[in-house]
């Protein structure tokens, strides 16, 4: 199927078919390395499989389980991953600029060094996610939930930040005045009123 897929990037969808494993069980299957732009893996079963080095672009992973899956490295930009389930899934220093990642459950997972650039993140479920020196800049992040989340020296400019909900006692956020605060690097953001333990807020 990938080889019919391969034929139908190069011949610019000419000849061969757009590989679909739509609902497929993939579990720990070997992908790493391979030019898979644009298939089709939406709802299919990915736990444990090896994407390292993939590339993925504009891939339809919707509601996708992929728990324990390895992206690291791997081009997901702008693939579509709204509602997959990546929960201790290894994403180090891989690209999701402007991937769709609304509502995805990500508990635990590592992004280090990822690009997330202009992701949209709204409602994803980030609890103590590592995205240590990950690019946000202009990412979406609404109504995410980063409960013990790793943020050290992440890029967050110009990302928005309303109602995104963080507790943790090492929270590297600021504490701030009304709803304008300064995360690092970042100009103006929106606050995202810690909660520490111990508070009664």
């Amino acid at each position: 199927m990938l080889a019919e897929h391969q034929l139908y990037l190069e011949t610019e969808y000419h000849q061969g078919h757009r590989a679909n494993f739509s609902s497929v069980d993939l579990t720990g299957r070997d992908f790493s390395g391979l030019n898979m732009p644009g298939v089709k893996m939406d709802r299919a079963v990915l736990r444990g499989a090896d994407f390292t080095g993939a590339h993925l672009q504009s891939e339809n992973l919707v509601g996708a389980i992929a728990e324990q899956a390895c992206f690291d490295r791997a081009d997901l930009s702008r693939a579509r991953l709204s509602g997959a389930n990546l929960a201790s899934a290894s994403l180090v220093s891989a690209c999701l600029a402007k991937a769709d990642m609304e509502f995805a459950l990500m508990a635990n997972a590592v992004l280090q060094g990822t690009c997330l650039g202009e992701a949209d993140m709204s409602g994803a479920q980030l609890d103590a996610v590592v995205l240590i020196e990950a690019d946000l800049r202009k990412a979406n992040l609404r109504g995410a939930g980063f409960r013990l989340a790793k943020l050290d020296a992440a890029d967050l400019r110009d990302a928005r930040l309303g109602g995104a909900f963080l507790v943790g006692p090492r929270c590297p956020v600021p504490i701030c005045a009304g709803r304008i605060c300064a995360w690092q690097s970042s100009t103006a953001q929106i606050c995202l009123m810690p909660i520490w333990k111990g508070s009664k807020a």
